[in-house]
């Protein structure tokens, strides 16, 4: 039955055309960054869910489950109930579920407001938590294969912030670098840390135009940045 409903899933994904951002390449070597020039709109938005839809009962992931043979909420049970999560607790779960007591949930921290799928941010590794970063309620910092993106939710539009696709390139600062896969990412006061998979870290300002510094840490290519942080110096 699980195998029928990934199918179904599968089957209606790929009857959907969702376009992704577009990024122009030609503009020769070394990591690229917009510094405000290169905008991304969108020529539509026939594949957006806004919460006025979903509250008419528009599913808030475009899934028309009445194609499917199960509904939502059974999909979600099935789930619930087949999927194993990794866990790496020093007493058995049962016992820890005995003695633990389950708050009352009288408010809603967050509702639904927006989907969209022209933000597409390419995680590739389910262990890679910091590729998606909010500064604010409309602004959010993705990745998107060797690119970072802002996206802003009141806008409805996208703009690269750093691309880090190309080969060598002198920077200020650090050690050069080359083709980088981002592993990790933070934003903070218009600052952007990201962290590599072979050790690499590279800062940018995100209003300025060029990277600010870069440099591996490691000084292999056998080491990953797992996590980076930005914190302000004590006055």
């Amino acid at each position: 039955m699980a195998h029928d409903l990934q199918d179904d899933l599968e089957f209606v994904a790929a009857g959907h055309d969702y376009d992704d951002f577009e990024f122009d390449d030609a503009g020769g070597n070394g990591f690229r960054t917009s510094g405000g020039a290169s905008q991304y709109q969108l020529d539509t938005e026939m594949n957006d869910t806004s919460a006025l839809e979903y509250r008419q009962g528009k599913d808030m992931q475009e899934i028309p489950w009445e194609r499917l043979n199960y509904s939502r909420d059974q999909y979600r049970q099935m789930r619930l109930k087949q999927y194993k999560n990794y866990q790496s607790l020093a007493r058995p779960r049962d016992t820890l579920e005995k003695e633990c007591q389950r708050g009352e949930t009288r408010d809603a921290f967050y509702d639904f407001h927006l989907n969209t799928r022209h933000v597409k941010p390419t995680i590739v590794h389910f262990q890679l938590r910091n590729l998606l970063w909010a500064t604010s309620k409309h602004d959010v910092y993705v990745t998107q294969n060797y690119s970072v993106m802002h996206w802003s939710s009141l806008l409805r539009r996208g703009k690269e912030v750093l691309n880090v696709a190309g080969p060598n390139q002198d920077m200020r600062g650090g050690r050069p670098l080359s083709r980088v896969q981002i592993s990790t990412m933070t934003v903070k006061d218009n600052l952007l840390a990201a962290g590599g998979f072979h050790g690499e870290l590279i800062c940018k300002y995100v209003d300025q135009p060029g990277v600010a510094f870069c440099t591996n840490l490691a000084g292999n290519k056998k080491s990953i940045t797992n996590a980076v942080e930005i914190y302000e110096s004590p006055k």
